[in-house]
């Protein structure tokens, strides 16, 4: 694999969205550490031949890293207890059970959760919008009011500055932390439900809401590249499943 350059930006987001739920559907149904090791192993392969670069990767995966952590150490300290005991204080017990279920967390959560987060670094709102309402066929008005929010989101941080400053000029935030920050939160949902209306209203006039059929400005396709990518996850998931079955590890969920 790594003597193939995979590039993941010319590859369609829904390309992108399809190969990441390709991977966790396959990991979800069984609990074990070989599949989520194989599959993580062969993220990293991958990972390696698309060009992204590892500090910016790793700087976003951070937080993933952190929650898996503290998800296998729950289930580490009160997971399951089978075979040998290691350790126990009060509702605290550390099992063979344990230690392995604990593993297979943190790996399955880590090889479902860096996929996402390698396919969707560059990923652009609008072109994952077109994609959706295009390729998947998704209700243009739903697409485009969610891909409208998603832009204003970064507006709600300038909104509550702004609103900070006029509330101190006023004299309204002089005292009481906690009172200064309910009125001031009240006045952003106020705010932010008119914008909306406004929003809508605009939209509509200029035929966002087109019914049955509209047009797009860009058109979404799927091709070669897609292709290649849904097949790299379609192998990875295969190869880790498989892994998991010859050497006897897979556990399959609902067999328990």
């Amino acid at each position: 694999m790594t003597a193939v350059r995979l590039d993941v930006t010319r590859a369609n987001p829904v390309a992108r969205l399809i190969t990441a739920l390709i991977i966790a559907v396959a990991l979800v149904f069984s609990v074990d550490w070989v599949s989520g090791l194989v599959a993580l192993t062969l993220e990293i392969i991958v990972l390696a031949g698309t060009g992204i670069p590892l500090r910016q990767f790793a700087k976003r995966s951070l937080p993933v890293v952190i929650a898996a952590a503290f998800t296998a150490l729950t289930i580490l300290l009160y997971g399951a207890v089978s075979g040998r005991v290691h350790l126990q204080f009060l509702l605290m017990v550390v099992s063979d059970g344990s230690i392995e279920l604990a593993l297979a967390t943190f790996l399955r959560v880590l090889a479902i959760a860096l996929p996402s987060i390698m396919l969707f670094t560059d990923v652009d709102p609008t072109e994952l919008a077109d994609g959706l309402a295009q390729v998947l066929r998704l209700p243009a008005r739903f697409v485009l009011g969610a891909l409208a929010g998603f832009r204003l989101i970064g507006l709600l941080g300038q909104d509550w500055k702004y609103l900070g400053y006029a509330r101190r000029a006023r004299g309204v935030a002089d005292h009481g932390r906690l009172r200064r920050w309910a009125g001031q939160a009240f006045a952003l949902l106020v705010f932010a439900v008119r914008r909306g209306a406004k929003l809508a209203t605009a939209m509509e006039a200029r035929g966002f809401g087109a019914y049955p059929a509209r047009t797009w400005a860009r058109e979404s396709t799927l091709g070669a590249p897609d292709a290649v990518l849904v097949t790299v996850g379609i192998l990875i998931s295969a190869i880790a499943i498989g892994v998991a079955v010859a050497t006897g590890s897979w556990n399959f969920i609902g067999a328990r």
